[in-house]
């Protein structure tokens, strides 16, 4: 049975830890002490919801929960450093912290280790989600004890809807490029102007060809623009829409 937390104080641990190629320690009081935080831990880098959904929103919405007093986010997962490092680049998380609990000491002390040997993963930290605040764990949203890899409550949307309901995450944006165009440039230029973030698909690269293009927007030209999955349009209709 896996267990809240709630009203305790977090694990006191010493993490391994690569900075600049070279080894450290950081223990619990550095991460948390005089801190509000937010922790999110999973599975594994790499693996499929923790990389396509649970921490591309984290590293989305940590802005936000930066504007709404929280010092740090942190993604937390029972795998090495070198492993921990290499999925932060890959993933462009720039906006978060990572934490290698290598040993599984953190995640054990919690009471949320648990063994994922019938996949070939050994063991691993269960999903769940927290509030820290000065080491003191103030909220938890643990995953439901189900089959499987249940993503239901550890999300970033719910963390910051109970830290701030009245919080206004930013849009969404996806933008269909291609190597050259003007109007391109302009646009990626209008939404770097707003400091909004987006996702760049650009046609030539990845199989995505002029008929991926038609067959998503019903269009043939570049950019094509979706903020928060609805379509906008061109360079254009972008303008309009920003200018709201």
């Amino acid at each position: 049975m896996l267990k809240s937390r709630e009203g305790q104080k977090v694990p006191d641990v010493t993490f391994p830890i690569r900075v600049n190629g070279e080894w450290q320690k950081v223990s619990s009081d550095a991460l948390f002490k005089g801190k509000t935080v937010v922790l999110f831990a999973l599975p594994g880098a790499f693996t499929p919801t923790c990389s396509s959904t649970h921490l591309p929103r984290f590293n989305e919405l940590a802005g936000v929960f930066k504007a709404n007093g929280v010092d740090d986010v942190i993604c937390l997962s029972v795998n090495d450093p070198f492993v921990m490092e290499t999925w932060k680049t890959a993933q462009n998380a720039e906006n978060i912290h990572f934490i290698p609990d290598g040993n599984g000491e953190f995640t054990d002390a919690m009471g949320l280790l648990v063994d994922k040997s019938a996949i070939g993963l050994g063991k691993r930290s269960w999903r769940y989600s927290m509030l820290v605040k000065d080491g003191l764990i103030e909220k938890m949203f643990i995953e439901p004890e189900e089959p499987g890899d249940p993503f239901k409550v550890s999300d970033a949307d719910t963390m910051l809807n109970y830290i701030n309901p009245k919080a206004s995450p930013p849009p969404r944006v996806t933008f269909f490029s291609k190597p050259g165009c003007p109007h391109c440039a302009r646009a990626r230029k209008m939404l770097g102007d707003k400091g909004l973030r987006f996702e760049e698909i650009e046609l030539g690269s990845h199989g995505i060809s002029f008929s991926s293009l038609q067959a998503v927007s019903g269009r043939g030209t570049t950019p094509q623009v979706y903020i928060d999955g609805q379509h906008v349009g061109g360079a254009d209709e972008l303008t309009l829409w920003l200018a709201k």
